[in-house]
C-alpha cells in the first residue's frame, strides 16, 4: 500500500482481526464497513479509526474480540488481495484479558486459517528459534500438506553479528513446501523518525543487495516479492476453482432470472402499473385459494395437512368420530327410556298385556337427534378455521403490498364468518327437520314387529376383512425388562389389528381380534412427548398376553384422532366415562320388573335402528351443506366480488403502496444480477489469459512434529539467534529440542539429523513459490552456495 496506517506499539496491539481488502483502482482512498459511504484519504485517520473501533468493542485495557474490522483500500499501487491481520499469541494475560487468553486467541486464529481458500503467512522473527514457532505449528495443524503455508522471516537486520538466516531462506535447514521469504520492516526508531514506506522499501532492497549472505537471492526477498507471490497464489487458486465457481454463479443467475425479468419492467411512474398489479395480485390470490382447496401439484404442503385435505379429514374422520362419541352411554340411555315409559303411563296401572308405548320411543329419539347439533356446529367451526388459515397462507404472496394484504385478509375472513352464521342456521334447520317428523315407515327401520330381536351389533359384512389403515405406532406399556416401548408397523382391518416388525410386513408380531374392544384416552405422562390412547376389553379380559389394556402412542394428537376414526370404522368405539352416572347412587341401582325391562329393550333396539338412519343421513348432508354454503360460496366471492370490495374499501394508491423491504429486495436483486453477469464475464477473461504456476513438490517438514513434541525453551535463558549459529556456539537453552547442527563456511547444505540423507537441492523458484525461472539465476541452485 506504501502507506503507514496500521497501529504500532508495545504489547498486544492487534486485538481484533483486521480484514484488509486491497483493490486496484485509479484513485487512492480507504473505506470501513462500519462507516458506510465515508471515504478516508488521510491514512493517519485510518489508523485512528482502527484504534477507536478496536477500543469500542474490546475496551481500553488490552481486551480482545473475534469480531473483525473490515477495511478496503483502493489504490493504483496495490494488487488485488485480501489480507487478514490476526493477533499474536499471548501467553500471560494482562489488563482486562481473560485467564484463557492464549486459548481464545488460538481459537480465533484457527477460525480463519482453517478455511481451505486461505493462504497462511507464518511470520517468525529471524532472531528467535524457528523450530519453536507458534505460527508454523498452527499452520501445520490445518495445512499438513504445506500447500497453503508460506514462511515469512522478519527482523533479518537485527540478528547478532556473524549470524544469518541464509540456510532457512534457501529452504535447506527447516524446509517448507512453499519456502520462506525474508522481509525487513521499519524499526521503532524509523517510525518515530517519520520514515515513509517508500524509503523503507528502498532500504529493504538495499539491505538484501548489500548483504553478502542474501545478495544472491535478493530478487526473491523483500515485501514487493512477497506481494507478487501472494498475488500469483491467489491467481492459481482462482484458476483452480474456476469450473465449480462458474457453475455456482450460473445456477444463481438462473434462479433469479425470472424475478429479474419482472423487476426490469418495473416503472414506478407508470400510472397503469398499480391497476395492473392489483388485478394480477387478486387473480393470483384466487388461483392459489382454489388450488389449496381443490388440490394441486404446485401447492403441496409436505409438513402437515392443510386446505382441502384437512377439510376432507374433518368431513370423513373428525365429524363421524364426534357423532359416535356423543351417542354411546348405554346405562344412561336405558335409564332415560325407563323413566320415559313410566312418565307416559303416569298414575295409571301398567298391565302386562299392554304394548310398549310409542310415545316413549319418539321422546327418546327426539332427544338423541337434538344432541347431534353439537358435532354439526363443531364441524362448521373447524372448517371455518381452516378456511381462514388457508386465506392467511395465500395472502403471503401479497406481502409486497402490506395494505393490500391486510385488506384482502380482512374482507375474505369477514365473508367467511358471515357464511359461517348462515351455514350454522342451516345445520340447526336440518336437525329441526329431522325432529319434526319421526318416519317409522322408513325402509331401513326395523319396526316394532322385529324390535324383540337385538339389532345393535355392528354390521361388518359390508366391509369384509378389508384393510382400513396402516402406519407406525409405539406400544407404550411394555415393561422395561421386556425391551421397553418400541415402534411397530400396524395394520388395521375390519376384524383385527396386527403389528409387524417393519413395513415390509414379513415378520408378524401379533394379531389382535377386535371383538369386545373399546378405545379410551390415556393422560400424557410428564416425561413423554407422545400422545397415547389405549385399547381394552369390555369383558375385563387381557387384551395382549398378560396386559389388561394395550397403550399405543403417536407423535401428535391429530394422528391419535385419525387412528380413533379408523378404529371407529372397524367397529371399535370410544369408551365414555361413567363418572356422571355415579353422582346418584339410587339412580344407578334402580330395579326394573321383567315387563318394564322387556319394554326398555324393545325401545332401545328401535332407537338404535332409527338413529342409525339419522346418522347416515346427517353424515351425508352436513359435508354437502358446508361445501355448498361455505366453501363454494367463498370461492365464488373471491372470483367475482373481492376486487370490487377492495376498490370500495380504500384508495388504489394506498392499497398498492410497496413495502420498503420489497423496494430494497428489488434493488438488491438487480444489483446481484448485474454483479453475477460481470463476474461471469471476468471469469471468462481469466480462464483464457491467466497463466498459473504449479505447486512446488513436497518437502520433509517432519521437524515441525518434532518441535511440537519438544518442550519450549526456558524463559529464564536469554534467547539467542540460533538459525545459523557458528559451530562454536552451544545450543543450550533450547532444552531437549533436537539439535540442528550449524553448517560451517564450507559445509554446504547440512543434513537434518532425522533425515536419511542430505537434503536435495531445491529449484530456487519453486522453493519460494515464485516464477519458475529467474533470469539472473540458473534453473536449479547448486548444492551449496559459496559465501
Amino acid at each position: 500500500v506504501s502507506r503507514d496506517f496500521l497501529p504500532r506499539g508495545s504489547g498486544i496491539v492487534t486485538r481484533r482481526p483486521l480484514v484488509l481488502q486491497l483493490i486496484t483502482a485509479k484513485t487512492e482512498y480507504a473505506e470501513f464497513l462500519h462507516c458506510k459511504g465515508k471515504k478516508f484519504t488521510d491514512f493517519d485517520e485510518v489508523r485512528q479509526e482502527i484504534e477507536v473501533e478496536t477500543d469500542r468493542v474490546t475496551g481500553m485495557n488490552k481486551g480482545i474480540s473475534s469480531v473483525p474490522i473490515n477495511l478496503r483500500i483502493y489504490s493504483p499501487h496495490v494488487l488485488s488481495l485480501t489480507l487478514i491481520d490476526l493477533p499474536g499469541i499471548t501467553k500471560v494475560p494482562v489488563g482486562d484479558q481473560p485467564a484463557d487468553i492464549e486459548q481464545q486467541i488460538r481459537d480465533m486464529i484457527m477460525q480463519f486459517i482453517s478455511r481451505e481458500n486461505c493462504l497462511i503467512l507464518a511470520v517468525t522473527p529471524a532472531n528467535t528459534d524457528l523450530a519453536n514457532s507458534d505460527a508454523l505449528k498452527l499452520a501445520k495443524e490445518v495445512d499438513p500438506q504445506g500447500l497453503r503455508t508460506i514462511g515469512v522471516i522478519t527482523k533479518l537486520d537485527l540478528m547478532d553479528e556473524g549470524t544469518d538466516a541464509r540456510e532457512v531462506l534457501e529452504n535447506k535447514l527447516l524446509p517448507l513446501r512453499r519456502g520462506y521469504i525474508g522481509v525487513v520492516n521499519r524499526s521503532q526508531k524509523d517510525i518515530d523518525g517519520k520514515k515513509d514506506i517508500k524509503a523503507a522499501l528502498l532500504a529493504e532492497r538495499k539491505f538484501f543487495l548489500s548483504h553478502p549472505s542474501y545478495r544472491h537471492m535478493a530478487d526473491r526477498m523483500g515485501t514487493p516479492y512477497l506481494q507478487k507471490v501472494l498475488n500469483q497464489q491467489l491467481t492459481n487458486h482462482i484458476r483452480d476453482t474456476l469450473p465449480a465457481f462458474r457453475s455456482k454463479l450460473q445456477s444463481q443467475l438462473l434462479s433469479i432470472e425470472h424475478e429479474v425479468e419482472v423487476y426490469k419492467n418495473f416503472r414506478p411512474e407508470d400510472p397503469t402499473r398499480k391497476t395492473k398489479a392489483l388485478l394480477q395480485m387478486v387473480q393470483q390470490f384466487s388461483v392459489d385459494f382454489e388450488k389449496r382447496i381443490e388440490g394441486s401439484g404446485d401447492q403441496v404442503d409436505t409438513l402437515e395437512l392443510s386446505g382441502g385435505a384437512k377439510i376432507n379429514r374433518i368431513f370423513h374422520e373428525r365429524f363421524p368420530f364426534e357423532l359416535v362419541k356423543m351417542e354411546f352411554n348405554e346405562k344412561e340411555l336405558r335409564r332415560e327410556i325407563s323413566y320415559a315409559i313410566k312418565n307416559i303411563h303416569g298414575i295409571r296401572q301398567v298391565l302386562p298385556c299392554l304394548f310398549t308405548p310409542d310415545m316413549a320411543f319418539e321422546a327418546i329419539v327426539k332427544k338423541q337427534i337434538v344432541k347431534l347439533k353439537g358435532p354439526c356446529l363443531k364441524s362448521v367451526d373447524l372448517v371455518m378455521q381452516e378456511l381462514i388459515n388457508t386465506v392467511k397462507k395465500c395472502t403471503k404472496k401479497l406481502a409486497t403490498y402490506p395494505r393490500l394484504c391486510e385488506e384482502t385478509e380482512r374482507i375474505v375472513a369477514g365473508y367467511i364468518r358471515e357464511r359461517e352464521e348462515k351455514t350454522k342456521d342451516q345445520m340447526l334447520l336440518l336437525i329441526d327437520i329431522q325432529v319434526s317428523y319421526i318416519n317409522t315407515n322408513h325402509e331401513d327401520f326395523i319396526g316394532f314387529a322385529n324390535a324383540q330381536q337385538r339389532s345393535s351389533q355392528v354390521n361388518k359384512s359390508a366391509v369384509g376383512n378389508q384393510v382400513i389403515r396402516k402406519g407406525w405406532l409405539t406400544i407404550n406399556n411394555i415393561g422395561i425388562m421386556k425391551g421397553g416401548s418400541k415402534e411397530y408397523w400396524f395394520v388395521l382391518t375390519a376384524e383385527s389389528l396386527s403389528w409387524y416388525k417393519d413395513d415390509e410386513e414379513k415378520e408378524k408380531k401379533y394379531m389382535l381380534p377386535l371383538d369386545n374392544l373399546k378405545v379410551r384416552d390415556v393422560e400424557k405422562s410428564f416425561m413423554s412427548s407422545k400422545h397415547i390412547f389405549a385399547l381394552f376389553n369390555t369383558e375385563q379380559r387381557n387384551v395382549y398376553k398378560d396386559y389388561r389394556f394395550l397403550e399405543l402412542a403417536c407423535d401428535s394428537q391429530e394422528e391419535v384422532d385419525s387412528w380413533k376414526a379408523s378404529l371407529l370404522r372397524a367397529g371399535v368405539y370410544p369408551d365414555k366415562s361413567s363418572t356422571e352416572t355415579e353422582e346418584n347412587g339410587q339412580a344407578d341401582n334402580f330395579s326394573m320388573d321383567p315387563q318394564l325391562e322387556r319394554q326398555v329393550e324393545t325401545i332401545r333396539n328401535l332407537v338404535d335402528s332409527y338413529m342409525s338412519i339419522i346418522n347416515k343421513c346427517i353424515r351425508d348432508l352436513i359435508p354437502k351443506t358446508i361445501m355448498h354454503l361455505m366453501i363454494n360460496n367463498v370461492k365464488e366471492f373471491i372470483n367475482a366480488e373481492l376486487l370490487a370490495h377492495l376498490y370500495s374499501s380504500e384508495d388504489q394508491n394506498t392499497l398498492m403502496e410497496e413495502s420498503a423491504e420489497q423496494a430494497q429486495r428489488r434493488d438488491e436483486t438487480l444489483r446481484m444480477y448485474q454483479a453475477l453477469k460481470e463476474a461471469l464475464a471476468i471469469i471468462g477473461d481469466i480462464s483464457t489469459s491467466t497463466v498459473s504456476t504449479p505447486a512446488p513438490p513436497p518437502v520433509d517438514d517432519s521437524w515441525l512434529q518434532q518441535a511440537r513434541r519438544s518442550p519450549p525453551p526456558s524463559p529464564s535463558t536469554p534467547r539467542r539467534p540460533t538459525l545459523n549459529n557458528p559451530p562454536t556456539r552451544p545450543l543450550s537453552g533450547r532444552g531437549p529440542a533436537p539439535a540442528i547442527p550449524s553448517p560451517g563456511p564450507q559445509s554446504g547444505a547440512p543434513p537434518v539429523p532425522f533425515r536419511p540423507g542430505p537434503l536435495p537441492p531445491f529449484p530456487s523458484g519453486e522453493a519460494h513459490g515464485g516464477p519458475p525461472q529467474v533470469p539472473s539465476r540458473p534453473s536449479r541452485a547448486p548444492p551449496s552456495v559459496p559465501r
